[in-house]
């Protein structure tokens, strides 16, 4: 079975997104899609009520996720690590334990070529539209990212 998380800072926001979009393009029988934070601000909560809310009406269910922290056993645990941003990536990267660690971490955004700025923005302490705005970004990248596993 082929496992990906997906990371962002407090795991409430951007990965559970992501999350949510590349399980729902995957079969769940060939495929574990996980995420978690690089921060402990929320372990165990929900995720942010606007990213349950973008997700319910794009029909994607993410509400029964729990926020947890990256640990270093996830890169005995997954394949491939997604990281939303630079600040994300240079955590997990100093968190590696060897050069097979580092190789699993990329930033989600490189899967889209078209894309210049390779931020997924934290929609955080912004209104719905930011939240909109990083599902699309999400769900162009989650597509991109399922179909290149597929063909594997």
């Amino acid at each position: 079975m082929t496992s990906i998380l997906m990371v962002c800072l407090g795991n409430i926001c951007r990965s559970p997104l992501a999350h949510g979009l590349l399980a729902s393009k995957l079969p769940d029988d060939s495929f574990y899609v996980d995420s978690a934070g690089t921060a402990d601000y929320h372990i165990g909560n929900l995720p942010d009520h606007r990213s349950i809310a973008v997700a319910k009406t794009h029909r994607i269910d993410i509400s029964t996720q729990e926020a947890r922290q990256f640990r270093i056993s996830d890169f005995d645990t997954f394949d491939y690590i997604y990281v939303m941003d630079h600040s994300n990536f240079e955590t997990i990267v100093k968190l590696a334990r060897q050069t097979n660690d580092i190789s699993k971490v990329k930033l989600i955004l490189e899967a889209d070529t078209s894309i210049t700025d390779k931020r997924v923005p934290d929609p955080y302490y912004g209104d719905h539209y930011g939240f909109e705005r990083v599902f699309t970004l999400l769900d162009n990248v989650t597509t991109i990212i399922s179909k290149q596993l597929l063909s594997k």
